[in-house]
């Protein structure tokens, strides 16, 4: 087993280095950069304490960038399709991709706030780095979810140049995870949410999915078929159960976007492993992208090019890699965490993990 299974580059413990089982075959990293070429970079934010001072903090917040063939791949879009659970949030960009298939930008994620100065820093960062482009302007994907309970998300902290640090930062192997990038502020099933990922072996081929967690009640909240949300009862009166979740899928299988939308639908077959409803304030939205087909997507003269893709009866591998990865990475998005106090001295707790494997064991799930 990778030491990366269990722990992150910063320092946590993730689900399986507590001993939980988890269905499938990670990579080794067991992240979405197992998918050759795709990076991630953070820029996070912590400062203050104390009282909420609007445009003073406290600050919990930052930026989280992915780049679906890295830095040096650009130039080249990926095969891409998006998908709704519920429709509360944001992602920018989606309706290009669902005309014509293909993600053409790198993808960013931040608070509900900021998403604009996400998608807009992304265009300079493509202006500026020199960036090829299919067309002669960009439309960017930005997805947000709200770390407002936390963070003084009116204070508007995340600037275009901690967008850019993100962007620049990218990176493939391991990733940190927990409180960091667009993450930071976030909120999970009343624990400490925040980004994660997770990947499968499906075959010849990679799955890899990247969570911004931010979502669900605690007494939803189930843990390999173990409902650990109802044993670790709230000490507060329970909270609107508001807040969303990004996921992003990639792969390297050969996949067309109707394809790609199949695997994206295949996210809250993940998220229902761990107890969400999908609320009526919660923003659930996902995309899928494929790293394969670099020559029949890379720009050039318009004429007929060849791409491979695997056949549909061929899916069902994949399908399952998609459910089994963003189930993994919800759980590791709190147990790769700590607790957090934030504006005006909310806290939020971190999952804890002595009690996550005693009530495992008493129902006999522990590996």
């Amino acid at each position: 087993m990778s030491e990366h299974w269990l722990t992150t580059p910063n320092g946590l413990t993730r689900a399986r280095g507590l001993g939980l089982p988890f269905d499938g075959t990670p990579g080794p990293f067991n992240a979405i950069t197992d998918v050759a070429g795709v990076e991630v970079g953070y820029t996070t934010l912590i400062a203050g304490d104390g009282p909420l001072v609007v445009g003073q903090g406290p600050v919990r917040t930052g930026v989280t960038a992915i780049l679906p063939r890295g830095r040096h791949g650009g130039h080249i879009p990926c095969a891409a399709a998006p998908a709704v659970l519920n429709g509360n949030g944001e992602m920018t960009g989606l309706a290009w991709i669902a005309e014509c298939g293909e993600l053409e930008t790198p993808v960013t994620i931040t608070n509900t706030h900021s998403c604009g100065v996400a998608r807009d820093a992304t265009i300079r960062w493509i202006v500026e780095r020199g960036v090829a482009m299919g067309q002669d302007f960009s439309l960017p994907v930005a997805g947000e979810t709200y770390d407002g309970v936390l963070n003084d998300i009116n204070g508007f902290h995340v600037k275009e140049h901690h967008v850019l640090a993100a962007l620049d930062g990218a990176a493939g192997g391991p990733i940190a995870m927990g409180s960091v990038g667009g993450g930071t502020g976030m909120r999970c099933y009343g624990f400490k949410g925040g980004s994660a990922s997770a990947s499968r072996i499906a075959g010849p081929y990679t799955v890899g999915v990247f969570v911004q967690a931010n979502f669900g009640a605690r007494h939803e909240l189930t843990v390999r078929g173990v409902p650990v949300g109802r044993e670790i009862p709230l000490e507060t009166p329970p909270e609107r159960p508001q807040g969303s979740i990004i996921a992003i899928v990639a792969t390297d299988a050969p996949l067309m976007a109707h394809q790609l939308a199949r695997l994206a639908r295949r996210v809250p077959m993940g998220l229902a492993r761990t107890g969400t409803i999908g609320h009526n304030g919660s923003g659930d939205i996902f995309l899928a992208f494929s790293t394969a087909n670099a020559e029949g997507l890379a720009p050039g003269i318009p004429s007929p090019r060849p791409m491979r893709m695997v056949p549909n009866t061929g899916l069902d591998w994949l399908f399952g890699a998609v459910v089994e990865a963003t189930e993994e990475a919800v759980i590791d998005a709190m147990v790769a965490n700590a607790t957090m106090t934030g504006i005006n001295g909310a806290t939020t707790p971190a999952l804890p993990h002595d009690r996550l494997v005693a009530i495992m064991r008493t129902h006999g799930r522990m590996a």
